[in-house]
């Protein structure tokens, strides 16, 4: 079935240049999290993949597992620059087509806060992090510099999952942890089928529970995959936050009620629809929390995603959205395809507007 004419925007899609691939060799990330392979990618090809399927814009990023694939600080910040001054010159040569996510290289607080100037100097549409660094989850109050100065920005912050880290307790006569990664399930099955879900909802519970969205008002979190696991479990996570002992878990500095949690993801967040969302997924984010269609985005995950199963998921979600007994009107399936996501970027004018025109 060939894809809808709505013009859309992607805001989760990936990058792979050949210096990433080779450094994910040579650091033992191979199969990232579990998967087969790097899949292959170019810029022609993902061109190509954008023309195919009416993507008029992408905003790239760095997939997990990220930049810090070393315990090395000079190695994390070399690559990450490498990185962002890669996706800067793509968003450059190709400026109504391309946008970026900015990685940055913690647990290096300083280097982060250096690379954020450089980056947004650069043209950076937000920052990409992984929803944990060395077991540190997004929202940590240990970076409270970073999120500091991220909110003076009204950054946009895209976290990606990852796989999870156990920090196997002190060792060796520096007592640091040992950070292992961990999938109880592999090699069943790879992290991006169950614990990057899962993760999202790590960090998620982390922005919510440690006070980084009362502390930070102007940072808008991107969430992917619908929310992973989150919208079935909130209720219960609230819950437990608000009758575990104060003294027991002090780490806990936001205790709200359960509505006032929804109402934090309903206007604080955007939530993107990459893989299996649709036909049930998007069910418990829009109408389990109650997120609004305005908050969703087109997300196509490729090329972890290969572009025929970019078309599936398309396909998906053309026929559902396409359903009236699914209750989306013409506004909002051209909001969730690309409106949604030229307002909250800005990118209407780089776009002339075509985004828009199924919008009147």
């Amino acid at each position: 079935m060939a894809p809808s004419n709505y013009p859309r925007i992607d805001t989760h899609s990936h990058i792979l240049p050949d210096f990433y691939r080779s450094a994910l060799a040579e650091t033992g990330h191979s199969q990232p999290d579990g998967m087969p392979a790097v899949p292959p990618w170019s810029e022609s090809e993902h061109l190509a993949m954008m023309n195919n399927l009416n993507i008029a814009y992408s905003i790239v990023s760095i997939s997990s597992p990220g930049i810090r694939l070393t315990p090395s600080r000079e190695a994390t910040i070399s690559l990450c620059r490498r990185v962002n001054a890669f996706a800067a010159d793509l968003k450059r040569r190709h400026p109504s087509r391309f946008g970026f996510f900015a990685s940055l290289p913690l647990p290096d607080e300083d280097a982060a806060l250096a690379e954020v100037e450089t980056a947004f100097a650069e043209g950076a549409a937000g920052v990409v992090l992984m929803s944990s660094v060395d077991g540190v989850y997004v929202g940590d109050p240990q970076y409270s510099r970073l999120w500091a100065a991220l909110d003076a920005r009204a950054a946009k912050v895209f976290v990606h999952p990852t796989t999870p880290c156990l920090c196997l307790g002190p060792h060796g006569s520096g007592g640091s942890p040992q950070i292992v990664p961990s999938n109880p399930l592999s090699p069943f099955l790879p992290s991006p089928a169950l614990e990057f879900l899962f993760d999202t909802v790590r960090w998620i519970s982390t922005v919510l529970l440690r006070s980084t969205l009362t502390t930070y008002p102007h940072l808008t979190f991107l969430a992917p995959h619908a929310g992973g696991a989150l919208p079935p479990l909130l209720s219960r996570i609230i819950g437990f936050a608000n009758i575990v002992p104060e003294a027991a878990y002090p780490l806990i500095t936001s205790r709200h009620s359960e509505n006032e949690a929804v109402t934090l993801l309903q206007t604080r967040f955007y939530w993107d629809v990459a893989g299996w969302a649709w036909p049930r997924q998007w069910r418990m984010l829009v109408e389990g929390l109650e997120v609004g269609k305005e908050r969703v985005l087109y997300g196509s995950d490729y090329p972890f995603t290969r572009e025929e199963f970019v078309a599936d998921f398309v396909g998906a979600m053309d026929q559902g959205v396409g359903n009236e007994k699914e209750g989306w009107t013409k506004e909002e399936v051209s909001g969730m395809w690309g409106g949604n996501a030229a307002r909250l970027f800005g990118v209407e004018s780089v776009l002339g507007g075509d985004v828009m025109r199924f919008m009147s």
